[in-house]
């Protein structure tokens, strides 16, 4: 048996023996890492960070002075909450739409925010 196969094998139990979420987490990972981003679980705060992961949740966050968008982005390590101050809704960001984003980390209650961030749309197919 070659190197090759010895990883082959260990690819396909492993594939065969995780539970989805992990291997979605895994894939969203990988994919994040080839797009050229970083990943969110080692982002600081005040870092200027671009981020690449699915939408998970989008809602309205309606302020007495100004409404806010908010979408959850999931990266497979860790979420990433964009935040668009003023907006209602942005067409595209919806709940499974694989997007890139880059602006400023923050940290608002304990989780890494991005305001205003610039965002790309990305091919899902």
């Amino acid at each position: 048996m070659s190197k090759t196969d010895g990883g082959y094998w260990r690819r396909l139990v492993r594939r065969l023996t995780s539970d989805v979420a992990e291997l979605d987490a895994d894939d969203l990972s990988e994919q994040s890492q080839a797009g050229g981003a970083q990943r969110a679980s080692e982002c600081q705060c005040g870092q200027e960070a671009v981020v690449l992961g699915r939408v998970r949740s989008v809602g309205l966050c309606p302020k007495a002075s100004a409404p806010t968008l908010e979408a959850e982005l999931y990266d497979g390590t860790e979420d990433v909450t964009l935040v668009w101050l003023g907006r209602r809704r942005i067409a595209g960001i919806e709940p499974g739409r694989i997007i890139k984003a880059r602006g400023r980390i923050a940290v608002r209650d304990g989780r890494k925010v991005l305001y205003n961030p610039y965002y790309e749309l990305q091919n899902t197919a």
